[in-house]
Parts: C-alpha cells; structure tokens; sequence
C-alpha cells in the first residue's frame, strides 16, 4: 500500500468510526463556518487521523492541490465528497 492509500485509509477510518456521515464530518472541521476547509482546517482533520504534523502539512497542499476545482486555494463541500467518494472507492 503506497503513502498515499495510507493516508486516504486513515482519513476514512477517521470518518467512519467518528462522524455519522462524511458531512458532519466536514462541518465538523470547517472551524470558522465559511463552508470551505482551508489549510489548516485540513491539517486538523489530518492530526485527527492520526497523521503526523510534518507530513500533515505536506498533505494538505497536495489534497488542495489535487481536489481544489475551482482554484480558491480551499475545499469546499463538493470537493470534499468528491475526495470521499475516492476513499470509499
């Protein structure tokens, strides 16, 4: 299993075991309520699943760089589940 499906699978234990659904889950970590997941939103989420904090920074700017459409530089609700159906593929 490379690094990447590693981390995937952590986040989605971390979403399963601990959020009824992958939308509690991102309001949950969308701290300040704009409906989007910044950096260091993501690196929380990250830290929550048990990632470390050098490779969680890391992470973060490739899960943006990778599901961030629209170029905001953040993840939105869509961009996230689609980064969760990913996962659960």
């Amino acid at each position: 299993m490379s690094t990447k499906d590693q981390i995937l699978k952590k986040i989605e234990i971390l979403i399963t075991n601990h959020f009824r659904s992958p939308e509690e889950a991102f309001h949950f970590f969308d701290e300040n309520g704009d409906s989007k997941l910044s950096k260091s939103e993501i690196k929380n989420l990250l830290k929550e699943a048990e990632i470390s904090g050098f490779i969680s920074g890391i992470v973060s700017s490739k899960l943006i760089e990778g599901y961030d459409k629209n170029d905001d530089k953040y993840i939105n609700w869509e961009e996230f589940q689609a980064a969760i159906d990913e996962i659960s593929n």
